[in-house]
């Protein structure tokens, strides 16, 4: 196969040298962009309009988990806050395998986690940038949680920063959106009065320990009030530019659950001097370890920490 090449600001961003997993009807498989649990995900180009897709695939027999992330992202049309899905299409490898794939939103910007962590300062410089991003995270989860789903993994790694708008200075504005549904699961119906989710039995937790929340690794219990307590960590790691637990190089998951789940710990909030007084409020309405004391998204749209509608102008 040919080397195809796209640049973007003088620099190539995209090449096909050797392709073994097979293009797509109306559009041309490129570099691999990383690999997780469920898949690889690979650059993709449309053949028509040469505009850059994300293109997550694996074996169709292996494709169960993305199938699934596939049918709970058809109750996400519309939002703008979440990853767009543009399809499936299975094509052939060089084995003469059936790859299952699918076409999703392709985050020029990156994901987050490299936002915060390969900045010149390790974290962001501008609290309102924060600001802006947890207001678009918060959409999207308010969404997700309204359609009914819990998306069980919410971190850095798994929210993507798409373009927005330039500003009247040319410099390109993002918005976060969140993406990688593969552990996302029906939400429970709550009690309105009690407010509180009921363990389920058998229930064990799914997602990155250093996100999960107290319930979740006490009782394998993962409701909206879980993803909450992860968009908390979320926002703490933005603004300090560290992971919300803080423990040696080297410590295994086992210690890290044993902190949320057996003491009555929870992450350590920055100085006063270092953040905002309602940078430090939202961050203890995400972060309080009763459930039912834990704000909702939809009701954290109202608070003052997120009333912002960009960070450039």
């Amino acid at each position: 196969m040919k080397a195809f090449r796209l640049t973007y600001n003088g620099e190539t961003i995209y090449q096909v040298t050797d392709n073994n997993w097979g293009d797509g009807h109306q559009w041309r498989r490129g570099s691999l962009l990383g690999k997780g649990g469920f898949g690889s995900v690979f650059l993709g180009i449309l053949k028509n309009t040469n505009s850059l897709i994300a293109v997550k695939s694996t074996d169709i027999m292996n494709s169960g988990s993305i199938k699934e992330e596939r049918f709970i992202l058809s109750f996400m049309v519309g939002c703008p806050y979440i990853i767009q899905c543009y399809g499936e299409e299975t094509t052939t490898d060089s084995h003469g395998n059936s790859i299952f794939n699918l076409l999703l939103e392709y985050g020029s910007g990156g994901n987050l986690f490299n936002r915060i962590h390969r900045s010149e300062n390790r974290r962001m410089s501008e609290e309102l940038e924060v600001r802006w991003y947890t207001r678009t995270i918060l959409e999207g989860l308010a969404h997700i949680h309204e359609v009914g789903f819990v998306h069980c993994d919410l971190k850095p790694e798994n929210i993507i920063l798409v373009p927005w708008r330039t500003t009247s200075s040319g410099r390109v504005e993002f918005v976060a959106k969140i993406c990688d549904f593969g552990l996302a699961k029906r939400a429970q119906k709550i009690n309105p009065r009690s407010r509180k989710p009921r363990p389920e039995k058998g229930s064990v937790w799914r997602g990155t320990p250093m996100y999960l929340s107290p319930e979740a690794v006490k009782h394998g219990l993962q409701e909206p009030c879980s993803d909450m307590w992860a968009l908390g960590c979320v926002v703490l790691e933005m603004l300090t530019g560290e992971r919300p637990w803080k423990f040696n190089k080297g410590v295994g998951e086992r210690v890290i659950l044993d902190k949320i789940g057996k003491t009555l710990a929870v992450p350590k909030l920055p100085k006063k001097k270092e953040i905002s007084p309602e940078a430090r409020s939202f961050l203890k309405c995400c972060l309080r370890r009763r459930v039912e004391k834990r704000m909702s998204a939809k009701t954290l749209l109202h608070h003052p920490f997120v009333a912002v509608n960009g960070y450039l102008e």
